[in-house]
């Protein structure tokens, strides 16, 4: 749930902006056509982004919009959520063991509990099950890791299906937007250039946003993904770390 609030919460956030972002292009479009005769090269880039994504349509551009706006909404809450989650694994396995050899296992279990992140929650669980023995341990420490790089992944399928759906749309205006021009020359009962060029503008401009926002997406998942492989290496290893650790103070 409070995944969820995060996540539309910067998903509004992004969809004020691009409300923003939205009456600037017709602001903009209205110039262009004031100054039909300007040059392109001396026009800004943003400006042309923004003429041809109206250009490209509503129809068609606003779903592809609504893609990358609500994946980039979540690849933002994924990267702040792993990023709070990292933590200095070294530095927090020698306070462990520190506190467990002064202070036995409540003091090590307080530092755990007084530090965030997925390796200090699975230390904390292995910590708590001392007692039932070190098998018990081990299994407490084997089915919390799963449980954390499940909340780590969270969202991850979100991303991916809107990766999928971006360049789908886009393809979608592009055949609409192909139909439309034959339409055109079939009622026409003539092929010219400016009777088509439209429909193949609008079906040329709905695959390039689509393809861009899936580009930009991919980037975003690629860089989550290698995160949380950083991290579930930095569990397993901390758990083995955590069972050496337990191993020799349980002989002492």
């Amino acid at each position: 749930m409070k995944n969820l609030f995060k996540i539309l919460s910067v998903a509004l956030f992004t969809l004020g902006t691009v409300n923003a972002f939205a009456q600037e292009a017709a602001a903009a479009v209205e110039e262009t056509v004031v100054a039909a005769e300007t040059e392109i090269a001396g026009e800004s880039m943003h400006h042309i982004l923004m003429q041809k994504f109206l250009e490209g349509g509503w129809g068609w551009m606003l779903p592809v919009l609504l893609c990358l706006v609500i994946g980039l909404a979540v690849a933002i809450e994924r990267i702040l959520f792993l990023s709070l989650s990292t933590i200095n694994t070294k530095k927090f396995v020698e306070e462990v063991e520190e506190a467990l050899r002064n202070g036995g296992v409540e003091a090590a279990k307080d530092v755990c509990r007084n530090k965030r992140g997925p390796i200090a929650s699975i230390y904390y669980q292995g910590l708590d099950r001392y007692q039932q023995g070190l098998d018990a341990v081990e299994k407490a420490v084997v089915s919390y890791g799963s449980v954390q790089t499940g909340q780590m992944e969270s969202g991850l399928s979100w991303i991916g299906l809107f990766i999928a759906l971006s360049p789908m749309l886009g393809f979608m205006g592009t055949v609409v937007g192909m139909i439309g021009a034959f339409d055109a020359i079939q009622a026409a009962g003539d092929i010219s250039p400016t009777l088509v060029a439209g429909g193949i503008k609008v079906a040329l401009l709905t695959t390039l946003m689509g393809l861009i926002a899936a580009v930009i997406l991919q980037l975003f998942y690629n860089y989550i993904v290698s995160k949380i492989d950083s991290l579930v290496n930095d569990m397993e290893d901390s758990s083995i770390t955590l069972m050496d650790i337990l191993t020799a103070y349980n002989k002492k």
